[in-house]
């Protein structure tokens, strides 16, 4: 599975982006897919995931609320809606896939997109 994300740039606080991250494997609806986002210097953390289906979604508490994820299983592509953005979620931003579920923890998942930073501006 090869992963590509993008949709990442600068925006002001307050403002919005929609990350995309697509497929080039089959059997894209097999697998559980992840955000996370790593900032400099700081640890990759987890931000929100989707199951396979796209029947149940989890969001760390820092993002609840202002980001969602939803996925295009014929499209074989998963995103990343960020509304109300802040600068503390200026990161690179990762998606991730696995066939079981994973929950937030990165080391689980076996595959990972390149990255595509997002920047905020106060």
């Amino acid at each position: 599975v090869q992963l590509q994300a993008s949709g990442g740039g600068t925006v002001q606080t307050g403002g919005s982006l929609r990350l995309s991250c697509a497929s080039s494997g089959r059997a894209f609806g097999s697998y559980n897919m992840g955000w996370f986002r790593q900032a400099p210097g700081q640890e990759r953390e987890f931000v929100g995931l989707i199951t396979r289906s796209g029947g149940s979604t989890e969001y760390a508490d820092s993002v609840k609320g202002r980001f969602t994820i939803s996925r295009d299983n014929a499209k074989n592509t998963v995103y990343l809606h960020m509304n109300t953005l802040k600068p503390e979620d200026t990161a690179v931003y990762y998606c991730a896939a696995h066939r079981a579920y994973s929950g937030p923890y990165s080391a689980r998942y076996d595959y990972w997109g390149q990255g595509t930073q997002v920047t905020v501006s106060s």
